[in-house]
């Protein structure tokens, strides 16, 4: 991959200013400030760092910490554990498989940006330095010494070392630990009850999460879930299974069952986009297709077809055929073109949904859809008396109404992802990625090009249709200002996209974790409403400057963008080798 020029002037600069500070001071000192610093960092959390208890949070309170400076403890508690695991502590030694400087830098970046982000909040919004007390300063000046220590330290950069063989339990053990940490980190962040908190969160998420992937521990973790790949899956369910009952409000269930809509229609599109290579731009309106179809048959009052009302999986099999039909009927004309011609096709399918919907009111067209006013009073779901709209008790536990759409909308994903799984791992699966690799190519050996970009399609917009079903009832009316390439709000074309290429083409995780950021990002923090397309702009050219396979990499892919680093790899020494010795592992021997 090729950099420009002023980026490779920058990368050089930043190299050559860490090369200055590097050895400035001695690698057992310097590891000695690191971990002092994360000491003294989580002990200024407990002070008071304001005066008044205007700024959120209220960290006016000394000896307990409160708000944001509870993000402060948790980043310097991940710099300590690093710090110990440096000097080959008993336990903590794979933390960094490839060097531990990386890591520590990154966490203690992590530190002085979670605590300087905090001060300079609490400064802007109450209207001047002079709102920090004594605590405050020194919370400041205390996350300086790990930054300095962690700078200074010596690089130790190097091939990670094989993975020890582990005991089937542990390995799952380890499993379930990682899965209970990504629940209260999620719960965490959809907890988070005012905007400062919620960037505060992410700051800290996100040095965390880049010093992790430099330092080897995420594909060390990679490797891992892989090998319990059965055993990961399960454990991710019943995770996700456990979130409602961990909310004490409506509010957040919704935004979960929500995430899950729109995390499984990106799934749907990842097969079209990430696995076929097709750029489908109209795709949200294959959901808009399941959405009204169930909507028209489920006994709305407003629906021509009230009389004819279904059961829901009746309605989600009707859903979802009609949306493969479309995308049968749109793909069969159009899949025989490439590139960006068939990019323009889909926007004018898009289009024309959008169109077509808003004139079917009984006056442009047939009075079908009620055109702008849509279908409302769409009645919930009853499952063998079960009904979805009402709340129940898990014995002290309720479960509202989103929450039992949850829990719905879940066993939807799950077989979302069990059809993309077993999908992409077949011979048609194989031949998808065959056709987005060179489809010129495949025909040469004998793949079916246009049979099989129009199974990926029909197959994409099924799913979607399957999710649109869910949609329809969850927000009790279905009308067509959502159906759009670009809007406000999802779903729209462009956020299915930007989930899909942000989380990472052609996995199954990538797409969940991409719409899950996509969609709370702008909940949390409502200023970006009326920007969400420019932050998605900005979003997506950092994502493909630093990390073009997306979050969650697909190997292939990874390879592909990062074939230069993958050979500089091969030259790293070995852990523990080289002739300097100046890696952490021989300084804390």
């Amino acid at each position: 991959m090729t950099t420009s020029p002023s980026l490779a002037l920058l990368r050089r600069s930043t190299t050559a200013a860490l090369a200055r500070l590097e050895g400035t001071a001695p690698a057992p000192v310097a590891r000695a400030l690191t971990a002092g610093g994360a000491v003294l960092t989580i002990a200024s959390a407990f002070l008071s760092w304001t005066w008044t208890s205007d700024f959120p949070g209220d960290l006016t309170v000394t000896g307990y910490p409160g708000g944001l400076q509870w993000l402060t403890v948790a980043t310097g508690l991940l710099l300590l554990l690093q710090a110990l695991a440096a000097h080959q502590l008993p336990g903590l030694r794979g933390l960094a498989p490839t060097g531990h400087t990386t890591a520590l830098r990154g966490l203690a970046l992590a530190a002085f940006a979670t605590t300087w982000f905090t001060l300079a909040a609490i400064a802007t919004e109450l209207g001047g330095l002079a709102n920090l007390t004594a605590g405050g300063v020194i919370a400041g000046l205390a996350v300086l010494p790990a930054l300095y220590g962690s700078l200074a330290l010596p690089a130790d950069r190097h091939r990670a070392a094989p993975a020890a063989p582990a005991p089937a339990w542990r390995e799952r053990l380890q499993v379930t630990v990682l899965v209970a940490a990504g629940l209260l980190l999620f719960t965490y962040g959809i907890d988070t009850s005012y905007g400062e908190l919620f960037e505060g969160f992410l700051i800290a998420v996100g040095f965390g999460a880049a010093a992790y992937l430099k330092s080897g521990l995420f594909e060390r973790v990679t490797a891992l879930l892989q090998r319990q790949r059965p055993f990961a899956m399960a454990a991710a369910f019943a995770a996700a299974a456990l979130f409602p009952l961990t909310q004490n409000n409506d509010h957040d269930a919704n935004v979960g069952v929500n995430i899950l809509i729109f995390a499984t229609v990106a799934l749907g599109l990842n097969i079209v986009v990430g696995l076929t290579g097709l750029l489908d731009l109209g795709y949200v309106a294959f959901l808009g297709v399941g959405a009204y179809t169930a909507a028209l048959v489920s006994g709305s009052p407003y629906s021509p077809f009230h009389n004819a009302q279904v059961p829901f999986w009746a309605a989600a099999l009707i859903g979802a055929g009609v949306s493969l039909i479309f995308g049968v009927l749109i793909g069969a004309p159009t899949l025989r073109l490439r590139g960006d011609y068939l990019a323009i096709v889909t926007i004018g399918f898009g289009e024309i949904f959008h169109i077509v919907v808003q004139n079917l009111d009984g006056t442009s067209g047939p009075k079908i859809t009620n055109g702008p006013n849509g279908i409302p009073q769409i009645p919930d779901i009853s499952f063998f008396g079960l009904n979805l709209g009402t709340s129940h008790q898990l014995g002290s536990i309720t479960i509202g109404r989103f929450a039992n759409y949850f829990f719905l909308m879940l066993i939807v994903t799950l077989i979302v992802v069990a059809v993309f799984s077993r999908a992409a791992n077949s011979r048609i699966g194989r031949a998808w990625i065959a056709i987005r690799e060179d489809e010129t190519a495949a025909e040469a050996m004998g793949i079916n090009g246009f049979r099989t970009k129009l199974t990926a399609f029909a197959l994409g917009a099924a799913l979607a249709g399957l999710a649109g079903t869910v949609s329809a009832h969850v927000t009790y009316s279905v009308v067509p200002d959502p159906y759009v390439f670009a809007g406000s709000t999802p779903p729209n074309s462009a956020f299915l996209l930007a989930a899909v290429v942000l989380g990472g083409m052609g996995t199954v995780s990538g797409p969940l974790l991409g719409a899950s950021l996509l969609y709370l990002i702008p909940e949390k923090l409502s200023f970006l409403q009326n920007y969400q397309l420019l932050a998605f702009g900005v979003a997506l050219i950092l994502l493909m400057r630093f990390r073009p396979e997306g979050i969650i990499a697909n190997r292939r892919r990874q390879l592909e963008f990062h074939a230069d680093d993958a050979d500089a790899d091969t030259h790293l020494p070995e852990q523990g080798t080289g002739p300097d010795k100046t890696n952490l592992s021989k300084a804390g021997a």
